[in-house]
Formats: C-alpha cells, structure tokens, sequence
C-alpha cells in the first residue's frame, strides 16, 4: 500500500502540472501552487513509511504472531522506562511469564488511533477496540501490536515497539534470559544488542 500511495502522489504531481501546462493559460499558477506543493509533501511522507513498513516486514517474517487479551497499557510516563515515548503496553517475558516487560510507541508519528483508544477517559466501546491485541516479537527487544481485522483473521492496525528500559543491554539480555539464538534473532529484525 506504501507502494500504492507513493505512486499515487507521484501521479498526482505530473498529472497537475500537465493539465497546467498543456491546457491553461498562466495565470492559473499561482492555483495551482499549493496543490503541487501538497503533492510534493506528501511524496516525502510517503517515503517515511517505507522503512517502518520494511522493519513490520522483517518482524513477521521473524516471530510468529500471538492473540493476547487484557494486555496492560498506558498513555502515562512508565516508571521502568528512560526515554520519551507516547505510550507503553507490558508483554510477559517469554522466559518468566511473571516478569512483565515495557514495550514502547517509540515515535508519536502515525499513533493517533491507538492513543484514543488507550486514553484513561476513552469510551468503553473504543478501549474495547484494544482489549485483544496481535502481538508478533520479543519484549526483551522488539514487538509489533496489531488488532484483529474483521471476522478476526487479519491483523490490521500495525505499529512497532520498542524496548526502552534503563538497564545497560548486556545486563538485560542476561537478567532477562535471552538466549544466543533470541539476540540471532533479534539482528535479523534489525535489532542489534550487544554481545554477552
């Protein structure tokens, strides 16, 4: 659909541009200014997307997808987490299933349909958009949230997130219980802890 839209906005520019130049006389430029100067936003914004998309690709192909239910969440700063982020959901270590880890919306970017629905004063028929998630990752790393598409089957809705907790990545993968093989994986996402 990147691909699509990206094809799209290009479409778009010349197509303007042509209908300006071929068939109106000059005094339509300045009509055409701020049309040709969206498209042209818009065309970067679209490559932006590419290499998130590319990353939820790398994701799928790596771990298998999960349905979970009542996953916790939150809008609020999580007391474990460093770093500026714009909303967390806790998954269980795959290791310890007691050991819940943070996983967070790195970027504000393209978060807005979550964030109504994980607000504290969002309506009951909007929280319950998120009460079952799709969950394809590891939280001692990396993760990508999804919500079921209709009649369930397909996952839609797609977002990475991150791990952004304060201990140092050796001591984490070792605390945590990641394996070699976790961290092989892990890079093959795209993800790159240190050695331990």
């Amino acid at each position: 659909m990147n691909f699509v839209g990206l094809l799209g906005w290009i479409t778009s520019w010349f197509g303007l541009l042509y209908v300006l130049v071929v068939f109106l006389p000059p005094g339509f430029i300045l009509l055409f200014v701020v049309p040709l100067c969206y498209c042209s936003y818009r065309l970067v914004v679209q490559l932006c997307y590419f290499r998130p998309a590319l990353r939820m690709r790398r994701i799928m192909l790596t771990y298998p997808w999960q349905v979970l239910r009542r996953t916790p969440y939150g809008l609020t700063d999580h007391p474990e987490v460093v770093s500026k982020h714009y909303g967390w959901f806790e998954f269980s270590n795959p290791v310890r299933a007691q050991h819940r880890l943070p996983l967070v919306f790195p970027r504000h970017h393209r978060t807005e349909w979550w964030h109504r629905r994980m607000a504290p004063r969002a309506k009951p028929v909007l929280k319950a958009g998120i009460e079952t998630i799709w969950f394809a990752g590891d939280p001692r790393f990396i993760g990508l949230v999804a919500v079921p598409g209709r009649k369930g089957v397909r996952p839609r809705r797609l977002h990475v997130l991150e791990q952004r907790m304060a201990l140092p990545e050796k001591e984490r993968c070792a605390e945590w219980g990641a394996t070699a093989e976790d961290v092989e994986r892990s890079r093959r996402v795209g993800i790159h802890p240190a050695q331990f």
